[in-house]
């Protein structure tokens, strides 16, 4: 750890950040906008999130003094337990946290498979990268190649399948999944050559460049077309939502206000993930945090992210659902058109 993490550890702490974060731009999103004021308490004063090393969810750490703000008085993080359930959608749906950010391709299958999840808001683009091997230049030379995942139906299960849907390959007979639990195994599989490409989100693309493993294949924070659709959104369990309005559209505006925050004033961000531990090195968060787009939740659709990939996993048959009956069902944006209105830069 460099001299910069052991200065931030000891000088910057939660008073700092919360003074500091007003000179961001943008005066209410530390005070209480007279909106906010103006509404009722929240029904319930505690909220349960989750914490993950998936360090792209910034947004979620950070916005522990924001509910503070917003009156939830118990804030609870509760840790992601991967060997429990796969994604953090299914954490929240089986009830053992509230509210969370998720990959929205996670999110269309526990949809399709009828967990009682409400989608709120995207949030960002462009954190997950896909590695390839020496044998992989491009998506297309996938065909006939080995690719690892963490179990079948985990999310770089289904992104591969959507990019492969997408470029009318067929996930199911043109390529090989290996099921190998932990990334550490998967990138040693893949430095050995018995897997040919390997699917990162961050830290883990920043950990392979710096190891100088492999060579970005797809990057969606640039490339088309996964650049243009939300990696990760907003979704709560459907009971939370329907019995806690006000808790659930407080709960938003905290998330999208720490949004803001990582968008407008990254260096503060990283600082912050650094000083309560969820990241140990200052230059791998301010490198998340300046490459991924998190003010994008203002101007994308949020639909069209669910369209591209439910027509996608639909084709090779990976879900049931059209678009249209995923989005009747496990969507509602109520909350974020009026957010988007009251939080307009």
């Amino acid at each position: 750890m460099n001299g910069m993490t052991d200065e931030v550890g000891t000088r910057f702490d939660r008073r700092r950040f919360l003074v500091t974060t007003t000179a961001i731009g943008a005066s209410s999103f530390l005070g209480l906008p007279s909106a906010v004021a103006a509404e009722p308490p929240p029904e319930t004063k505690r909220i349960r999130l989750i914490t993950d090393e998936a360090i792209c969810l910034a947004p979620q750490f950070l916005s522990a003094d924001l509910l503070r703000f917003e009156g939830f008085d118990h804030v609870e993080y509760v840790r992601q337990n991967y060997d429990k359930h796969p994604t953090q959608g299914a954490t929240v749906a089986a009830g053992e946290a509230d509210i969370t950010a998720d990959a929205a391709i996670n999110l269309a299958a526990l949809i399709d498979a009828g967990r009682p999840l409400t989608i709120l808001s995207g949030v960002h683009i462009g954190c997950w990268e896909f590695f390839g091997g020496k044998r992989v230049r491009a998506i297309r030379d996938l065909k006939g190649k080995r690719i690892p995942i963490a179990a079948p139906g985990a999310e770089e299960h289904l992104i591969t399948a959507s990019i492969l849907a997408y470029l009318a390959m067929d996930p199911r007979k043109d390529v090989e999944f290996v099921t190998i639990p932990a990334f550490d195994d998967q990138v040693k599989a893949f430095v050995a050559g018995d897997v040919d490409a390997i699917f990162a989100f961050p830290p883990q693309p920043q950990r392979l460049r710096a190891e100088n493993v492999g060579h970005v294949i797809i990057d969606s924070a640039q490339d088309r077309p996964w650049s243009q659709y939300f990696c990760c959104m907003v979704v709560t369990d459907r009971e939370f939502a329907t019995h806690n309005p006000v808790a659930t559209k407080r709960a938003l505006r905290a998330f999208l206000k720490a949004a803001d925050i990582c968008a407008q004033d990254p260096q503060r961000a990283a600082q912050y993930l650094v000083a309560k531990g969820h990241e140990k090195r200052y230059e791998t968060a301010l490198e998340v945090l300046t490459k991924v787009p998190y003010g994008r939740w203002r101007l994308d659709n949020p639909e069209d992210t669910l369209r591209f990939h439910a027509l996608r996993l639909r084709e090779v048959g990976m879900i049931k659902s059209s678009p249209n009956k995923l989005i009747t069902q496990g969507t509602d944006w109520r909350f974020l058109n009026e957010l988007k209105k009251e939080l307009k830069a």
